[in-house]
């Protein structure tokens, strides 16, 4: 046995601009269509959402990319997946703590999207006009 205890690993900082870092997969994993709003789906639900609940908020996304997504998240400590035994069993998810802690700015980016949605759109127009179409 020996006496010598492990040292904690010291944290690299953190560069998601740099290719071998680990917050770039992360910011796809939050960023990415799926994982933004199932984040924000978990949040501005009344408490943890079973599977089903969660794919009909988010609509469009299939079974397999909501179960991938709901994984990396979890996986990333954003999610906390909770099996019940009942008969049937079921599965509920919710945001951790720090996953309610990045809903927070994600809802807001949402938010002035949606409220900002008119001038995007006539930006878009403004710029298809004016772009030949081939």
């Amino acid at each position: 046995m020996s006496s010598k205890s492990e040292e904690p690993a010291v944290p690299l900082s953190a560069d998601v601009f740099s290719s071998a870092c680990d917050s770039r997969a992360v910011l796809q994993h939050l960023t990415g269509r799926w994982g933004a709003l199932t984040v924000a789906a978990l949040k501005l639900g009344d408490g943890p959402m079973r599977f089903g609940e969660i794919r009909r908020r988010v609509q469009g996304i299939s079974d397999r990319m909501l179960s991938q997504t709901l994984g990396q998240l979890e996986r990333d400590g954003m999610v906390e997946r909770t099996v019940h035994s009942n008969i049937p069993p079921n599965v509920d998810y919710a945001l951790t703590p720090l996953g309610l802690k990045i809903a927070e700015p994600m809802l807001a980016l949402i938010g002035l999207l949606e409220a900002e949605l008119p001038q995007v759109l006539a930006a878009q127009q403004t710029f298809d006009e004016a772009s030949p179409t081939e």
